[in-house]
């Protein structure tokens, strides 16, 4: 069914996730319209459950805070490796690094967690339109002049409509709808990862402040690692990533079950906290996700979340950067609009800083896959471990991090030069 009614608003965003709910509320608060419309109604299913303490900010101005603390959400303290023998590491326990209540945080069920954002949205001033796919973003002109003007909608009854808008905001996910239009997506090809996880009840969890850590176990042959993140109900996510070759190619199976058994079999650190436990959910596979765009916004458009890109889970760095992101590009929004300013270089004025930080993530991420040995670092280098620490936080978007780069560089050197001399005999 196709309507005919043209609707106006100052701001569309695409996607009701953490980075779409926070880029419209962060404008709404600025005292924008914004018109929110996402396809699916809440709670519904997502994947990436560990929140890390640098979100706090964003949870504060959103007036978010009081809904966690009241939550069933498992209180999280610090992460914990494990390596490829099974021996856990000293725990990097936020809060003994910086003692503040921003250094505790959770581990969400995202159904939930979701959709207290969504809500919260709509009660910072919000129009929210569940239920509502968007089905293409409207542009004019082309080449370097093209610009976007708005949105083509449908509703669950199969009613289309067009919304316009002075600014579009892509918070779409991995499908990133403007990226995928405009053929700005490029893959990270020292990352191509992929993911198979599932949910258990009943297995081993720490006490007190031990109970929420999120740990990180490497399978024996350290081709990759298992995400392990308490929830609460008793139950923990598990899920196991690494290069999308080992986990799908030259197998005597194709069936992903067979495929995550096989793994939890070559994770020493994690055979034992299963034992007691029932995997309740079928299993989930996820291929080929990390990936960024070429541009984060062009005329009347700005991309954030997902949509704009997506970094390996292995610090848990996602939803920090959804919220970031959301939050830089409302603001970028709101600033453009008071400015009558809508190019790509006043919507993005707030991504080189950005960037700058999910590279840094990215280089540990990196870094990690190449053998990276937390101990052996913290063990050489002592005084840098509050820098490992503050980066677990999530403190992405500060140069003083930057000391760990020579040092990185170092071990990183040494490791090649073993290698290449186990190589030549």
């Amino acid at each position: 069914m196709v309507g005919t009614a043209v609707e106006r608003t100052e701001v569309v965003v695409i996607g009701g996730g953490p980075a779409g709910a926070t880029a419209a509320a962060v404008a709404a608060q600025r005292g924008r319209r914004v018109a929110l419309f996402e396809r699916e109604r809440f709670p519904r299913f997502h994947v990436g459950e560990s929140l890390i303490p640098e979100t706090y900010g964003v949870f504060e101005r959103l007036g978010m805070l009081d809904a966690l603390r009241g939550s069933r959400f498992v209180e999280k303290h610090s992460v914990q490796f494990v390596n490829e023998r099974g021996v856990l590491s000293e725990p990097f326990y936020f809060a003994d690094h910086k003692p503040q209540e921003s250094s505790q945080t959770w581990q969400v069920r995202r159904s939930e967690f979701d959709e207290m954002m969504l809500r919260n949205a709509a009660r910072l001033g919000v129009e929210v339109h569940e239920g509502c796919r968007v089905l293409e973003v409207l542009f004019d002109g082309a080449g370097s002049e093209v610009r976007a003007r708005g949105v083509r909608v449908q509703d669950e009854a199969g009613l289309v409509r067009t919304v316009e808008a002075d600014v579009v905001v892509d918070a779409s996910g991995q499908g990133a709808m403007i990226q995928s239009r405009l053929g700005l997506r490029d893959w990270d090809q020292e990352l191509r990862k992929a993911a198979v996880w599932s949910y258990w009840k009943g297995a081993t969890r720490g006490t007190g402040r031990d109970e929420g850590a999120t740990l990180v176990l490497q399978l024996d042959d350290k081709q990759g690692w298992f995400w392990y993140i308490p929830l609460h109900d008793d139950i923990v996510s598990v899920g196991v990533v690494a290069g999308h070759d080992y986990l799908f190619k030259n197998r005597a199976t194709k069936d992903s079950d067979a495929i995550y058994q096989e793994e939890i079999g070559r994770c020493p650190g994690l055979i034992p906290r299963l034992e007691q436990a029932e995997m309740i959910e079928s299993v989930r596979v996820a291929k080929e996700y990390s990936y960024r765009s070429r541009q984060v916004a062009g005329k009347g458009w700005v991309l954030v979340g997902d949509a704009f890109g997506f970094l390996d889970p292995l610090y848990s760095s996602g939803i920090l950067l959804a919220l970031k992101s959301g939050e830089l590009a409302g603001d970028a929004v709101a600033d453009a609009l008071e400015a009558n300013d809508l190019s790509a270089e006043r919507l993005g004025a707030w991504a080189p800083d950005f960037i700058r930080g999910m590279e840094r993530m990215r280089r540990l991420v990196v870094e990690f896959y190449d053998g990276f040995n937390f101990g052996k670092f913290v063990k050489r280098h002592p005084h840098l471990k509050g820098h490992i620490t503050d980066m677990l936080i999530g403190d992405l978007f500060n140069e003083r991090v930057d000391e760990i780069v020579a040092p990185l560089d170092e071990m990183r050197r040494e490791e090649e030069l073993k290698r290449a001399a186990t190589a030549n005999g």
